[in-house]
């Protein structure tokens, strides 16, 4: 295969699952990047064990050497202290930032033409940190974020309704955290909106759940969610490595697009083999944008205290 996906942080959780989705779909050849050199490699060669019972011809190699993700299309970054239980993602903003300061000066060096695709939380801030760390066009910086929270939405409608999940299509925008603006009028089940199928209450219900996806994950698990946040990646992955067009929630640096600007925020984006192709506007009511524009301000928070 000549296509090529870096993962940062691939032996923890989130990063040994993207690597494992994208070489089952053989989307690409995958090297598997962690401190954790050892272990890096195990899971790497564990994959690539696997790949002849799925029927895929993917190449992957870990260890702890950047010269080996030379030339990736795409760099997935899933380095990070995961969050705990007693944790909000605000809190793992400074140490995770000097994860991003060790890594930005890589990607630089050894990946200058890669899209990058940021999962460590706080997600938007850290993309916002890499956007201005390694000076790359911000059609490259793409940060995985609505896929996920979007996903947890559809789920829960899906369940209440007693319907296939590929029914259901969700959006959820902003900040990937406790503002998220999940948006009820865009979310459908059968090209339904679901508020015409379900009550206000129900509806309330769910967004809350949504927001607060993660945190319930982090209660029972004792740690942050990996085979959604994982998938979520791969998705992104597949949309660019195919050139699909995909349309997807995804957080992106805003330079006025829904009165928003120098702050990266979930929005619907188009993704193509560059990377952000066009970020699609969508119409809101004066609730919803006053929402998104909170959650764009609790994101910019974030970012000011790292300086970015």
């Amino acid at each position: 295969m000549n296509r090529k996906v870096t993962v940062v942080g691939g032996a923890g959780n989130v990063g040994a699952t993207v690597a494992r989705a994208i070489a089952g779909k053989e989307l690409a050849d995958v090297v598997i990047i962690d401190i954790a050199e050892t272990k890096a490699a195990g899971i790497a060669l564990d994959i690539y064990e696997t790949c002849p019972i799925i029927g895929s011809d993917s190449r992957v190699i870990g260890g702890a050497d950047w010269g080996a993700a030379a030339g990736s299309d795409i760099v997935v970054i899933t380095s990070g202290r995961p969050r705990g239980p007693d944790m909000s993602r605000d809190d793992l903003v400074r140490v995770n930032f000097e994860i991003m300061k060790s890594i930005a000066p890589k990607l630089v060096e050894h990946c200058p033409n890669a899209i990058i695709i940021p999962v460590a939380n706080p997600l938007d801030a850290m993309a916002q940190a890499l956007y201005r760390l390694t000076g790359f066009p911000r059609e490259r910086i793409i940060g995985m974020a609505g896929v996920l929270d979007s996903a947890r939405m559809s789920t829960f409608i899906a369940k209440e309704l007693n319907v296939s999940v590929e029914n259901v299509s969700s959006f959820v925008l902003g900040g990937h955290g406790d503002t998220m603006v999940p948006l009820p009028r865009y979310s459908t089940v059968a090209g339904i909106p679901i508020t015409d199928l379900l009550s206000k209450e129900k509806i309330d219900a769910i967004v809350k759940r949504t927001a607060g996806g993660g945190l319930e994950l982090v209660k029972l698990l004792g740690t942050s969610a990996w085979y959604a946040p994982g998938q979520a990646a791969t998705e992104m992955v597949e949309a660019i490595l195919k050139d699909k067009k995909k349309i997807l929630p995804c957080s992106v640096f805003l330079q006025g697009e829904y009165g928003i600007t120098d702050v990266f925020v979930g929005v619907p984006v188009k993704l193509g083999a560059h990377g952000l192709d066009e970020i699609i506007q969508i119409q809101l009511t004066a609730e919803e944008d006053a929402a998104l524009k909170k959650s764009a301000a609790s994101v910019k928070e974030l970012v000011d205290v790292i300086g970015m």
